[in-house]
């Protein structure tokens, strides 16, 4: 059975940092690409960060480059978040996703998407 479960959320104050882990199993995260990808309140779901079966990342969001930081361990079978100097704005649930094929910038093509993990920004 295929499933992606997302941990590492909290609440943090501007500035702090979290990292998110997504944790696969029934497949082998190495010859798949994986997501992260959040959603606000009353916001879409929108990209944040792809891992390419090579490890290569691909960023979505300008204004995360240098913030958000994704990485894989295939050991591990498991997809990272490292995020940085988190901002109010930052605050949504975070999901992992996987796709077969190099990281789309379409979401509508991941699938097989973890329950998420809330990740909270306030002062």
């Amino acid at each position: 059975q295929v499933k992606l479960v997302e941990s590492g959320g909290g609440t943090v104050h501007p500035g702090e940092s979290l990292r998110l882990s997504c944790a696969a199993s029934g497949f082998k995260v190495e010859f798949w690409a994986l997501g992260w990808f959040r959603q606000a309140p009353g916001k879409q779901r929108e990209a944040i960060s792809c891992s390419n079966k090579n490890g290569d990342p691909t960023y979505f969001l300008d204004s995360m480059k240098g913030r958000f930081t994704i990485s894989r361990d295939n050991v591990q079978n498991t997809v990272y978040l490292q995020m940085n100097s988190l901002k109010p704005e930052d605050t949504a649930v975070y999901y992992c996703a996987r796709v077969f094929h190099p990281c789309p910038d379409d979401i509508r093509q991941y699938g097989s998407w973890g329950q998420g993990t809330q990740v909270t920004v306030s002062t």
